[in-house]
C-alpha cells in the first residue's frame, strides 16, 4: 500500500531550456521508483526515464509498514468530474503512446510485475457464486447484492468463463509486453487550469500487452469514456496501431471480474462502514446499457 503526501508546490526536476509537457510520478516503490518520463520529438515515439528526476523533489521511504510518496500536487478536476475535450484526448493519446515505449532499465524494468493472466479473480468470483446460491443473508445490504446476482447468474458466469478462455488463449501467445499503467480510468487523468493533462495514481504498473491500458479508452469504466469519437480523439493523438481484439476483450471481462469479486468481498465479508457497503452495491451499474459489460460483450461479438 501507498499513501501519497501531496505537494501543492511545483518543483520541476528539469532545467529551464527542457520544458516538460508532462511528467507522471509513481507511487509504488516496486516499479517506476522516482522516475519522470519526457517526451521526445514525436517522430520518435519513445520517452527516456530521467535519472535526475532521483535526486529532485521525487522521493519514498518506508515508515510504519507504509510507502510515504511524496510527489507535486495536481490541482486539477478528474475525467469523472469534466468531460475530456478534444485536445485533451488528443494530448492523452499522446502520453500513453510515450508510456508504452517507455524504454526501462534493465535493473528498473526486472522490479516491474508482469502480466501473468492470474485466475484468482476468476475463482474467487467462483466461490461467492457457489456462495449466494447455498447461503441466505439477513443483511439488508448483503440480500440486495445476491439477489441480483442470483437474477444475473448466468451472465455473471459467462464473464467469468469468457475471461479464462481468453487468459488461456493469450497464455499460448507471444505478447509484446510494454509499460503500463493498468488503471487508466477517468478518475487518474488530472485536467489543470491551463488544460495540461496528468496521469495520477501509478500504484500497480505492469509490463503487459499494450491493450492492458487500452481497454479503459472506449471501455465504459464508470460509466463515462464510452462514446467512439471519443476513443477516435485519443488515437488521433496515440498513432496508428493495431489492437489485439482478444487482449482488449479480456481485459475489459477481468476488470468486471475484478470489481465484482472486491465488491462481494467487501459486502458479503461485512467490511467497512454501512455507507461504504451500501456503496459498493454500486456494483450493479456495471450492467447498464453502454456501461462496461455491454461493452465488453460488444467486444467479444466481434472476435
Amino acid at each position: 500500500m501507498s499513501i501519497a503526501l501531496q505537494c501543492r508546490k511545483w518543483l520541476s526536476p528539469f532545467s529551464e531550456d527542457i520544458p516538460p509537457l508532462y511528467v507522471v510520478t509513481p507511487r509504488s516503490s516496486t516499479a517506476l521508483h522516482a522516475a519522470a518520463l519526457h517526451p521526445q520529438p514525436e517522430e520518435q515515439r519513445h520517452c527516456e526515464v530521467n535519472q535526475r528526476a532521483e535526486q529532485s523533489w521525487l522521493g519514498s521511504a518506508w515508515a510504519a509498514g507504509f510507502v510515504w510518496t511524496l510527489y507535486p500536487f495536481v490541482d486539477g478536476k478528474t475525467g469523472f468530474e469534466m468531460c475530456l475535450s478534444q485536445p485533451h484526448w488528443i494530448v492523452l493519446g499522446r502520453i500513453m503512446t510515450a508510456v508504452h515505449n517507455a524504454r526501462l532499465p534493465a535493473a528498473l524494468a526486472e522490479r516491474v510485475p508482469q502480466e501473468d493472466y492470474s485466475p484468482r479473480w476468476r475463482t474467487r468470483v467462483r466461490a461467492f457464486h457457489n456462495q449466494v446460491q447455498q447461503n441466505r443473508s439477513a443483511d439488508p445490504i448483503a440480500a440486495h447484492l445476491a439477489a441480483f446476482w442470483l437474477a444475473k447468474r448466468d451472465e455473471i458466469l459467462a464473464i467469468v468463463d469468457r475471461a479464462d478462455q481468453l487468459a488461456q488463449a493469450l497464455q499460448q501467445r507471444v505478447v509484446e509486453r510494454v509499460t503500463c499503467h493498468s488503471d487508466l480510468h477517468g478518475r487518474n487523468v488530472l485536467i489543470g487550469a491551463n488544460d495540461e493533462v496528468t496521469i495520477v495514481d501509478w500504484d500497480e504498473p505492469i509490463l503487459a500487452a499494450k491493450e492492458r491500458d487500452l481497454m479503459f479508452i472506449g471501455g465504459g469504466v464508470g460509466g463515462i469514456w464510452n462514446n467512439d469519437h471519443e476513443a477516435a480523439w485519443f488515437y488521433q493523438g496515440y498513432g496508428p496501431t493495431e489492437i489485439d481484439l482478444a487482449a482488449l476483450c479480456y481485459y475489459r471481462y477481468e476488470r468486471i471480474v475484478a470489481d465484482i469479486a472486491a465488491c462481494a468481498e467487501q459486502i458479503f465479508g461485512m467490511q467497512g462502514s454501512v455507507e461504504e457497503r451500501a456503496k459498493g452495491l454500486g456494483i450493479i451499474n456495471q450492467f447498464l446499457p453502454n456501461n462496461v459489460v455491454d461493452i465488453a460483450h460488444r467486444t467479444y461479438d466481434q472476435l
